[in-house]
């Protein structure tokens, strides 16, 4: 269990806090019960922060054809477009603060994705919530959820990875690290981003070598933002077997014919999909307690968040 909770953003009505356009709410149980031991919510509802008020008049956004706006479903004139965007402008304040944010899906405000937008009063699931898409924008690298996708585990695991990544991100660059400090750091995530994709990894190992030649401070930035962007990608299960494989290599001479055969035929399970990601992670912990390295015991990959949230339980 951490000691200290991660701070996130999270749309209030996901906490339980009665400020939907109906006076309701949509308190998300994962969120607070499961999430809430290791996060701690900021919570925040931008149609309120406008002036909206509990209860409201439903707003939606509309194809007008050269823009989407954000108007009321009964008042047009009702138009809360550029007053959401210049909300999320204005929240810098804290949002310089959080490492991941949770928010609503298909809200005309919050929602992420696939948010209805309306033309001559036909739906079509094309929009982002023109709050959540302007911090989005100026925060590329924040991890963002929406509570709905959280029921995947994939992208479950991803988000909560990406939140625990970015949370060390940001603690390592305020350590004031040398080169030395970032190989190490890359060594420490290596196997991670394998898992997201094998080319883009190999692609960053490499520019962070030819980088290691200069200055540091040119640098830095453009990895960070390159780490968060290959993590963005979903992990798959051929890449995982990859990371696997690369990890057992570490054991080729600590493992008698039984032990290696036994590992191999477990991460061949996982691969055909008849055991989940935990069994193969378990064993190679097994055999790395009883005989650790130094390089794979510093590595993120096998504890990329914490045990109790049994997330590779599900992959």
């Amino acid at each position: 269990m951490l000691t200290e909770k991660i701070l996130v953003g999270i749309s209030s009505c996901l906490l339980g806090e009665e400020v939907r356009f109906d006076s309701g709410h949509k308190h998300h149980s994962y969120t607070t019960g499961t999430l809430g031991q290791y996060f701690e919510f900021r919570s925040f509802c931008p149609e309120m922060s406008i002036g909206l008020g509990v209860p409201r008049e439903p707003v939606r956004l509309v194809d007008l054809g050269e823009e989407i706006k954000c108007i009321g479903t009964k008042t047009k004139d009702l138009d809360v477009t550029e007053k959401l965007i210049q909300c999320a402008h204005a929240q810098s304040n804290w949002l310089d603060d959080v490492y991941g944010y949770i928010v609503k899906k298909d809200s005309p405000s919050c929602g992420m994705e696939r948010v209805k937008v309306y033309k001559n009063d036909m739906p079509e699931r094309k929009g982002s919530g023109l709050y959540t898409h302007t911090i989005m924008t100026n925060y590329p690298d924040l991890p963002v959820e929406e509570e709905g996708r959280l029921g995947d585990p994939v992208l479950r695991e991803n988000f909560i990875k990406r939140i625990f990544t970015y949370k060390r991100w940001r603690d390592f660059i305020e350590s004031n690290p040398g080169w030395p400090e970032l190989f190490n750091f890359h060594a420490q995530h290596k196997y991670i981003l394998y898992s997201h994709d094998q080319n883009k990894a190999r692609q960053l190992g490499k520019e962070l070598s030819e980088a290691g030649k200069g200055v540091l401070s040119d640098y830095v930035e453009l990895y960070g933002k390159q780490l968060m962007e290959i993590l963005k990608i979903p992990a798959t299960r051929k890449n995982h077997v990859n990371a696997l494989l690369h990890i057992q290599g570490y054991l080729k001479r600590d493992l008698d014919k039984d032990d290696k055969q036994e590992l191999s035929s477990i991460i061949e399970a996982y691969r055909l999909g008849h055991v989940p990601l935990i069994v193969p992670i378990t064993l190679l912990r097994h055999h790395f307690r009883k005989t650790p390295d130094e390089y794979i015991n510093n590595s993120y990959y096998m504890n990329p968040h914490p045990v109790e949230l049994m997330l590779l339980n599900s992959l």
